[in-house]
C-alpha cells in the first residue's frame, strides 16, 4: 500500500468512554485453513483437563485392581481362618514346652493360612450354586461374577500347592501330609460328600477344622502324641455348639438351597439337646489335656470355670428351646451361644499358651 493510500483510510475513533478496549486473545487459535481453529494447539482452558485424564484413569485402575485383590481375599474367608490360627500358637508353645523358634511359628501360620485358604476358595466353587440362593452368601465374588468359576479354580489350586510345598520344604513332611489331609477332608469330604446328604454333616466335616492343632504340634515335634489328640478332640466336639447355632440363625437360607443342617430337618429342642451332649464331651476332652499334657492347677481351674460357663449357656438355649416348643413363643438365643463358643476357645487356648510358663 502507498503512502497516499495509506493517507485515505480514516483513522479507527477512539472508545466513547476513553477507555482502551481489551482483546480477548485467551481464547483465540491460530486458524487451521478452513476457517476454524486449529486444533493442533491447545487452548489454555484445555491443559487443565489434557493434565487430570492420565490422573483419572490412573486412580480407577488403582480402584479397580483393589476391588479384585479384595474379591479373591474373599473367597478365601479370612474371618474362618484366623479362627483357625488362634488354635495354632498355643499348641505349638505347648508342644515346646515353651516358645518356639519364630521363624518356625511363621512359616507355620504362613502355610497354615494359605492351606486354609485354599481349602475355602474350593468350598466357593463348589458350592456357588446354593450360595446364589442363600441371602448369608448371595454377595460372594463367584454369586456376583467378580471373579469367574475357572480363575477361582486356579487360585485354590495354587494355594493348596505352594501351601504344602511350603510345609515340606520349611516345616516338615509330617505336617505336609496332615495340611493334605486337612484340605481333602474339607473339599472333598465336608464340601462334595456330606454337606448336601446328612445332617450330621458339619461333625464329621468339622474334622478339617481339628487339624490345625496336629499340625501346630507335628511343626514342633516331627511327631503326634496323646496331648496332641485331647486338643483336637476338644475342637471336635466343640464344632457343632458352634456352628449349629448359625445354622439356626439361618436355617430359611439353608432349607432354600437344600441343605440338610441339623436345625432345617430338627426341632430347636432336638438341636439343643446335641449341643449340650456335644459340650459336655468337650469339657471332659479339655480336662484330660490336664494329665496328658503335665498341665498345672491353673490350667485346670480355667478350663472347668470355661466349660462350665460354656455349658450353662448352651442348658440357658435348651430351657428356652423347651419354651418355645410349649407354645409359648420367644427367642431361644442362639447367636448368644455361637459368640460365647469363639470366647471359650479363645480363652481356652490362651490359658493352654500360658501356663506353660507358669512356675507352678
Amino acid at each position: 500500500m502507498s503512502e497516499d493510500d495509506r493517507r485515505s483510510v480514516p483513522a479507527r475513533p477512539p472508545p466513547q468512554n476513553g477507555t482502551p478496549k481489551r482483546v480477548h486473545t485467551t481464547s483465540q487459535a491460530p486458524l487451521d485453513g478452513t476457517g476454524s481453529p486449529s486444533s493442533a494447539v491447545p487452548t489454555p482452558q484445555d491443559a487443565p483437563a489434557t493434565g487430570a485424564a492420565p490422573a483419572r484413569e490412573a486412580a480407577r485402575a488403582t480402584v479397580a485392581l483393589r476391588e479384585r485383590v479384595g474379591a479373591y481375599v474373599a473367597l478365601t474367608k479370612p474371618r474362618i481362618i484366623e479362627l483357625l490360627l488362634v488354635t495354632t500358637v498355643p499348641t505349638m508353645i505347648l508342644a515346646q514346652g515353651g516358645l518356639p523358634g519364630l521363624g518356625l511359628i511363621l512359616a507355620t501360620l504362613v502355610g497354615g493360612t494359605l492351606a486354609a485358604a485354599s481349602a475355602n476358595v474350593y468350598n466357593c466353587y463348589l458350592d456357588r450354586d446354593i450360595d446364589q440362593v442363600m441371602n448369608r452368601t448371595k454377595r460372594r465374588p463367584l454369586v456376583t461374577g467378580e471373579v469367574s468359576p475357572r480363575a477361582a479354580l486356579v487360585f485354590a489350586t495354587v494355594l493348596g500347592v505352594v501351601s504344602l510345598v511350603w510345609f515340606a520344604l520349611l516345616v516338615n513332611v509330617v505336617s505336609a501330609w496332615l495340611t493334605f489331609a486337612a484340605i481333602a477332608i474339607y473339599v472333598v469330604g465336608y464340601t462334595m460328600i456330606l454337606k448336601r446328604r446328612t445332617p450330621q454333616n458339619i461333625v464329621w466335616g468339622g474334622i478339617a477344622g481339628c487339624m490345625p492343632v496336629l499340625i501346630g504340634w507335628s511343626a514342633v515335634t516331627g511327631s503326634l502324641s496323646w496331648a496332641a489328640l485331647a486338643l483336637f478332640l476338644v475342637i471336635f466336639f466343640w464344632t457343632p455348639p458352634h456352628y449349629w447355632p448359625l445354622s439356626m440363625k439361618f436355617k430359611r437360607d439353608y432349607a432354600n438351597a437344600g441343605v440338610p443342617m441339623l436345625p432345617v430337618v430338627a426341632d430347636d429342642r432336638r438341636v439343643a439337646v446335641e449341643m449340650v451332649v456335644y459340650s459336655v464331651a468337650m469339657i471332659a476332652s479339655s480336662l484330660a489335656l490336664w494329665p496328658l499334657a503335665q498341665m498345672t492347677w491353673v490350667y485346670g481351674v480355667v478350663a472347668t470355670a470355661l466349660g462350665a460357663w460354656f455349658l450353662a449357656s448352651c442348658l440357658t438355649m435348651l430351657r428356652r428351646a423347651r419354651v418355645k416348643a410349649d407354645g409359648n413363643g420367644g427367642k431361644v438365643g442362639e447367636m448368644k451361644v455361637f459368640h460365647a463358643s469363639i470366647t471359650y476357645l479363645t480363652l481356652l487356648f490362651v490359658a493352654v499358651a500360658v501356663d506353660v510358663f507358669l512356675p507352678l
